[in-house]
């Protein structure tokens, strides 16, 4: 349970990064506008629209908040550059990861900026809704969001009538998720952020562009979905045939794989141990990668890469 003394931390906490980052809206009614945003969003309003956010700030309208949006000037990407800063100091640890992951926001009508009819993780289901793409820091001392980028589908970057009404630049063209997911691992790379791996699910991961990213910044590491266990002397059939995954069928079983990783990272070189573990390993080749294979549904193997500096216990304990 939270303490009174742990909300006044928190709170004056919050105040020092109102005062680092309001040298980026140049006059005082933004910047008061800004806190009165983020306190909104991170404050206990049940749904983060403009009448509620502008309810939560005593405002009578939701206009002050909506011009604050759609008005003032102000630069995103250099706030975002404040973040990176900000977490560096308050969460920056030398093996640190990066993850990078989407998730959708559903949404009403058809103006907002790349909104369209697909499937969402969210809702589990076909909805109306946008596609970010996202870029997380953790480390011990706790985690933090630190880049951002909307996906915009083909049916809104050919259609540049559309995309003005929702001020979108002419110059935003369409990019994949993964391609959105590569520009934030460049720009990380940039910043003073430390990483020392890089993780993401399989549909990162089979991205050919994105993965040689990974390695950028020496010593550095990846957690690598792969559909096909390349290099690894391994095969679908080890896993499936073994009798805990026979035990286990049609049970969601991703919860211990990091145990059975660490389990068998012992084991011979490629030596799958199907009668003790559903987890496949290969340790580090000559080039620095190695594999796991963890059984996640019945009819599905899901097989990781990962390289980089350091043993392969301890690498293999920090990918899962």
């Amino acid at each position: 349970m939270i303490d009174e003394r742990a909300v006044e931390i928190w709170n004056d906490e919050l105040e020092e990064l109102f005062l680092r980052t309001g040298h980026r809206f140049k006059r005082v009614e933004p910047r008061r506008r800004m806190r009165d945003y983020i306190r909104g969003l991170l404050g206990p309003v049940g749904r983060k629209n403009g009448w509620q956010l502008a309810e939560y700030a005593e405002n009578r309208t939701p206009d002050r908040l909506q011009r604050l949006l759609n008005g003032a000037r102000w630069n995103v990407d250099e706030l975002r550059d404040d973040l990176q800063h900000y977490v560096t100091e308050r969460l920056g640890e030398p093996d640190g990861i990066l993850i990078l992951d989407d998730t959708g926001f559903l949404k009403k009508g058809t103006t907002s900026a790349g909104v369209q009819r697909r499937y969402s993780g969210t809702a589990g289901r076909t909805e109306n809704c946008q596609i970010g793409v996202f870029a997380a820091y953790a480390t011990t001392r706790g985690r933090a969001l630190v880049d951002r980028e909307l996906y915009l589908p083909k049916s809104w970057t050919t259609d540049r009538d559309r995309c003005r009404a929702a001020h979108i630049p002419d110059e935003r063209t369409f990019a994949t998720k993964p391609d959105l997911a590569r520009a934030m691992v460049l720009r990380v790379i940039a910043s003073p952020l430390p990483i020392a791996w890089m993780t993401a699910d399989s549909a990162y991961g089979q991205h050919a562009a994105l993965a040689p990213h990974a390695g950028k910044r020496p010593p550095s590491a990846t957690s690598w979905p792969s559909r096909s266990p390349s290099r690894c002397r391994t095969s679908d059939a080890s896993i499936t045939s073994s009798p805990r995954h026979r035990a286990r069928h049609g049970r969601d079983v991703r919860a211990v794989t990091a145990r059975r990783a660490r389990a068998s990272i012992s084991g011979p070189p490629c030596r799958s141990r199907p009668s003790r573990t559903s987890t496949a390993t290969c340790p580090p080749t000559s080039g620095g990668h190695w594999h796991a294979a963890a059984s996640i549904k019945p009819d599905e193997i899901a097989y990781y890469l990962a390289g980089g500096s350091g043993t392969p216990r301890r690498r293999r304990q920090k990918a899962f």
